[in-house]
C-alpha cells in the first residue's frame, strides 16, 4: 500500500507561482536540459516543508530515446527534480550559503510512469538537518496518486 501524502496540498494554491524558473535558475546551478523544477509554489520555514512542480512537456530531451514510442520520465530525473528542490529550499529560503552537493539516495520507490503533458508536483520535507549535511524526504505526485518517494541527502561543499 503506497503512503499518503506528507502534507495536504488541497489547502495551497497551486497556481501560485512563489519563485519561477529564472529565480530558481539564480539559485541553482543546473541549467539547459539539466534543469528539473519549473516553480516552488509553497513553502513553510517552520516546518521545513516545500512544495513544487515540474511539468513535462514534448520537448524534454530524453523522449526521443526513454522509451521510443512510449516516453516516460526516467526514474534519475525525478530523483534529481527532488534534489533540486530540497537544494533550493535549504539555499533560498533556509539560508544555507555555498554550494550544496546532492551525496546520496536511500529507500526510493518508482510508484508509476510520468509521461509528456503531465505536471509532477514534488512535496519536499527537510527530515534531518546538521550544520553541513541534509536529508530531505520527497514525493512526486502526478493526478494526485504518488509516482515516487525518496530521500535525496545534500551536503555542503
Amino acid at each position: 500500500m503506497p503512503p499518503s501524502l506528507m502534507f495536504d496540498i488541497s489547502k495551497i494554491d497551486l497556481t501560485h507561482v512563489a519563485f519561477d524558473r529564472e529565480a530558481i535558475g539564480k539559485v541553482n546551478p543546473q541549467s539547459y536540459e539539466m534543469s528539473q523544477l519549473d516553480a516552488i509554489i509553497w513553502h513553510d520555514l517552520d516546518k521545513l516543508q516545500c512544495l513544487g512542480y515540474k511539468d513535462l512537456t514534448e520537448d524534454e530531451f530524453w523522449i526521443r530515446g526513454h522509451i521510443p514510442g512510449r516516453p516516460i520520465m526516467p526514474g534519475v530525473l525525478m530523483v534529481e527534480a527532488a534534489a533540486q528542490l530540497s537544494s533550493f529550499f535549504m539555499k533560498q529560503i533556509y539560508g544555507l550559503e555555498g554550494f550544496i552537493g546532492f551525496s546520496g539516495i536511500e529507500k526510493t520507490k518508482f510508484r508509476d510512469t510520468v509521461v509528456p503533458g503531465k505536471r509532477m508536483y514534488l512535496l519536499s520535507y527537510i527530515s534531518k538537518l546538521r550544520s553541513r549535511q541534509f536529508s530531505a524526504t520527497v514525493q512526486g505526485v502526478v493526478d494526485g496518486k504518488i509516482v515516487f518517494d525518496t530521500i535525496v541527502i545534500g551536503m555542503k561543499v
